[in-house]
């Protein structure tokens, strides 16, 4: 099995966002900004119901919360501005009487859009935005976590974030590479 990376360039991920919104869908858009920000498998993000995102009062939700499908545990979080700007354009372009209804429904309907499907919808955003890596659904989770770590977040915490059972686990789960590690020894000079 090949692993895949993190988007580690942030005017790549601004290519795709846009390519997203231009050429795909609001929901394809949607799924991948809330993929980056939030860190969430791509089995927890397709699972995400109207409910999840919207109060009964019909106005958006500042926090999501659920329970992660691989590991049980309680999940809670804040919608990013980023995150929220997306979710407020695409609730605008859908049903959302139903609460109970998939966040990201497939053309079909009926049923959330497959893993496939994103997988597909990522990889071509990435090829025009020229990414050389290989890319997946997980690419979103790990660059939240590579994001994070180069903002200068604890290790330890973003380990919390991804559950993760080490920081070793995280790190070289977010693809930090010796390159990144020697640059601490070439940079420091006290």
């Amino acid at each position: 099995m090949n692993t895949v990376e993190p988007i580690r360039e942030k005017k790549t991920i601004e290519k795709m966002k846009k390519y997203l919104k231009e050429h795909k869908t609001l929901r394809d858009y949607t799924i991948f900004t809330l993929g980056i920000n939030s860190g969430l498998r791509i089995s927890d993000l397709l699972n995400l119901r109207v409910s999840d995102v919207i109060d009964s009062k019909g106005k958006m939700r500042n926090r999501i919360s659920l329970s992660e499908k691989k590991t049980g545990k309680t999940k809670d979080f804040p919608i990013s501005e980023s995150s929220a700007k997306a979710l407020n354009e695409f609730i605008a372009t859908i049903d959302i009487s139903n609460k109970d209804t998939p966040l990201f429904l497939s053309r079909q309907g009926g049923e959330s859009v497959s893993r496939f499907q994103v997988y597909r919808i990522i990889n071509d955003a990435a090829k025009h935005a020229k990414v050389s890596d290989l890319v997946g659904t997980h690419t979103m989770r790990k660059t939240f976590g590579y994001h994070a770590y180069k903002m200068g977040m604890d290790i330890t915490l973003i380990q919390k974030l991804l559950n993760h059972s080490s920081p070793a686990i995280t790190l070289s789960y977010i693809g930090i590479t010796r390159e990144d590690l020697d640059n601490v020894y070439m940079n420091l000079n006290l």
